[in-house]
């Protein structure tokens, strides 16, 4: 039986085809009966271009991974539903050597697609981002330091300098402003450097973690959190100090912003890819606010450092957060408009 050879591909998340050499259906998997909505009964022996509006082209690429055994990726192919939207898909074929088979599809809508692009995307940008802020952090504190002590050096001969109480608190004033920037340089240049410490992990509780951001936001900002949690979650493995933070910077963006609103939501999530690994069970922690939104002009650089849409901002925060996050084999996702921005934080549970 055609089945029994793909036994193994029953509990894959992801909806897989198998086909013969004339194109026919031989075998789909209970994901592909999710994804085409029919059941595997009505599936076999369809030929599998008739489910397609692209024939002529997904033709050509599959007889192409026929002919010459190389797989043929992210073919855009629309499955026709009958009485619903068309559902866009990115096919993959691949040549077996089956019994009966000729051919594996792997088929997954374009949206899933695009995501686990952008988030490989993020993983590059941020670990090159990382790198750069790193080397640029060591090279600014070494002169900020000859820096602060040459303005310390030079208060302490403004009292050896005759000069009126006018005078030398005025100068006095100048060297101050010099230490206290110094001071205020250094202190950021900490924090870009900040990440670099080795998570110490232990279980905990997500709803902790936001009762405590809660409480920092709340005697910050006098802001109200609205809470909306999954009491089903189970542990999280992490780094306390690295998660609160993570949120809180994410919860100060919406609060500088001015929302009238912000909300935290937790669910579990089950059978969901991040960073191209699969997992039973994922936790989804949202921060919905009501504010202004993220500036259209820097969505696409939201999480480089340095890029911030408020003025005065250091533009460190949500860069941060991905980057702990990122610590937990997790990924920071966001989407923007007026009125309504969520931020998700996406973390394997075990």
């Amino acid at each position: 039986m055609v089945g029994a050879q793909f036994a193994g591909l029953e509990l894959l998340a992801t909806a897989v085809v198998a086909l013969d050499e004339h194109f026919v259906v031989r075998y789909a998997n209970p994901a592909a009966e999710n994804l085409l909505a029919t059941g595997a009964k009505s599936l076999l022996g369809q030929p599998f271009l008739q489910l397609f509006a692209e024939r002529a082209e997904l033709e050509r690429a599959l007889a192409d991974a026929l002919t010459t055994h190389w797989d043929y990726s992210a073919q855009n192919v629309t499955y026709s539903r009958a009485g619903r939207e068309p559902l866009p898909l990115a096919c993959t074929m691949t040549r077996i050597d089956a019994r009966e088979v000729a051919l594996l599809a792997e088929l997954r809508p374009i949206e899933e697609q695009l995501r686990h692009a952008r988030e490989e995307r993020l993983v590059f940008e941020q670990q090159a981002n990382r790198e750069l802020i790193r080397n640029l952090a060591h090279e600014i504190k070494n002169p900020l330091g000859g820096l602060r002590g040459s303005a310390q050096l030079l208060e302490r001969e403004l009292d050896q300098l005759r000069l009126d109480a006018a005078r030398s608190g005025e100068l006095r004033e100048y060297t101050q402003v010099i230490i206290n920037e110094a001071d205020r340089l250094q202190r950021l240049m900490d924090r870009m450097l900040t990440p670099h410490r080795t998570p110490r992990v232990e279980p905990l509780a997500i709803h902790e973690v936001l009762e405590r951001v809660r409480s920092l936001v709340k005697a910050e900002f006098g802001v109200e959190i609205e809470r909306d949690y999954d009491p089903s979650l189970p542990e999280v493995i992490g780094d306390r100090e690295q998660l609160i933070q993570a949120v809180l910077n994410i919860a100060r963006n919406a609060a500088q912003a001015r929302a009238a609103h912000i909300a935290f939501r937790t669910r579990a999530v089950r059978q969901l890819t991040i960073l191209r690994q699969r997992h039973k069970l994922a936790l989804e922690l949202q921060v919905i606010d009501d504010g202004p939104g993220v500036p259209a002009e820097i969505q696409e650089r939201i999480f480089n450092p340095l890029v911030s849409g408020r003025e005065g901002g250091t533009g460190l925060g949500l860069s941060l957060a991905q980057t702990f996050v990122q610590y937990h084999q997790g990924v920071v996702e966001f989407e923007s408009r007026p009125g309504r921005t969520i931020f998700t934080i996406l973390l394997p549970l075990t």
